[in-house]
């Protein structure tokens, strides 16, 4: 190993240290990638070891002598890049073919950076900093080189926040494909389709699943320049396609419905056609939920609701869950979740059912339903649209 390498090493694996990064594997197949931080394990520094290799990840904790003697072979014969950051310097090291090292060092004072030198850190991301996601990159949350753009990292964190959202009905989806080839999923409103192509990316190149899924929105020069997107990348089962979520007829079988900042009853439009494909998932961030706020009269309530602002926000709610509740009634294990919405609001609702097929007190929850609709004089359009299915319960 190069004389400088050592003396980079030497002088920055310390509690100081925030991260190493070697890349640039020499042979494709094998370890792509290295992680290196500083950790405490009862009370003694030790490097965290961040081996990627495929769709793995190979951990182990190790002494500084460790890591310089591993150095060794990592920098001498496998990887032609290292990433190294302190808190006062960041070493760019560079190997060429002929093993000709060139390093570039810069000056940088980290304020305020709080390192986690805890064995487990408490968040482990779907999508990693580290590795280039094409449409992470052209949306500007990445860089080229794999890196988190700082400004954009709220869009980072929505964007995983809504992929953890989906792994965990990963299971529901894995139990149609063992009866069908492909699943098809159909995102309605899906605007910049950022989340649509996260969606794509996580379920097709990284887990593998055979899926189709159509974007559906009423801009043209959104589709257009989705569509194009997804022809760079070679996306070849992702669509995007103008339509109206209240008249789409496209496809007669959906497994899975998305449905993000559907404006007030579009919403409920999408949502009932869900049910009517009998859609095994449903995903619905709902917004702009102007209905139940016309429509809400309740003289009980009337000291809380004379304030404008708190009947809006107490309508949207109402709203949601009743959504929610219909969908219970309907079949489906439903929950609301807390979602990071960076575009309309600091923190938004998710709706997140999963068709069942059963539902043991059916009777009862249809007649709390009315009672509750009654009572608040309100007559949501879920319910409106369901009515004649309901019935027939």
């Amino acid at each position: 190993m190069d004389s400088n390498v050592v003396s980079v090493l030497e002088e920055t694996l310390n509690i100081d240290l925030l991260d190493i990064i070697i890349s640039n594997p020499i042979k494709k197949d094998g370890v792509t990638k290295i992680k290196i931080r500083p950790i405490l394990l009862q009370g003694t520094l030790l490097f965290q070891v961040e081996q990627f290799e495929g769709k793995q990840v190979f951990h182990s904790n190790d002494a500084k002598e460790v890591i310089m003697e591993k150095a060794e072979r990592w920098l001498g014969e496998e990887f032609k890049q290292v990433e190294v950051r302190s808190k006062e310097k960041q070493y760019i090291i560079l190997i060429s073919k002929k093993g000709k090292v060139t390093i570039k060092k810069k000056q940088q004072k980290v304020i305020g950076t709080k390192q986690n030198l805890t064995h487990n850190r408490t968040k482990q991301y779907l999508l990693q900093e580290g590795t280039v996601v094409p449409f992470l990159v052209d949306l500007g949350v990445m860089t080229a080189e794999g890196k988190i753009v700082h400004a954009k990292y709220d869009k980072f964190k929505q964007i995983n926040r809504y992929l953890e959202f989906i792994e965990d009905i990963i299971p529901s989806l894995e139990a149609v494909l063992k009866q069908k080839n492909e699943l098809t999923i159909i995102d309605f409103g899906c605007g910049k389709s950022y989340l649509t192509f996260a969606m794509y990316y996580y379920l097709h190149e990284v887990k593998g699943y055979n899926i189709h899924v159509i974007g559906l929105d009423l801009k043209d020069e959104v589709i257009k320049k989705c569509n194009d997107l997804a022809k760079r990348y070679e996306y070849e089962k992702l669509e995007f396609l103008h339509g109206d979520i209240a008249t789409y007829e496209g496809v007669d079988f959906v497994d899975m419905v998305v449905t993000l900042h559907a404006c007030d009853t579009a919403t409920d439009y999408a949502l009932y056609k869900a049910v009517m494909w009998g859609a095994k998932v449903i995903l619905s961030v709902p917004c702009c939920q102007h209905e139940v706020n016309k429509q809400i009269q309740c003289e009980v309530l009337d000291p809380i609701l004379k304030y404008g602002l708190i009947q809006e926000r107490t309508a949207a709610l109402i709203t949601d869950s009743m959504r929610a509740s219909l969908l219970e009634i309907l079949g489906y294990k439903t929950q609301i979740l807390e979602f990071i919405d960076m575009e309309h609001t600091p923190k938004n609702i998710l709706i997140r059912a999963v068709k069942t097929g059963t539902c043991t007190n059916q009777k009862e929850l249809i007649e709390e339903y009315i009672r509750c609709k009654e009572y608040l004089h309100i007559e949501p359009t879920l319910y409106s649209l369901c009515k004649e299915y309901i019935t027939k319960l």
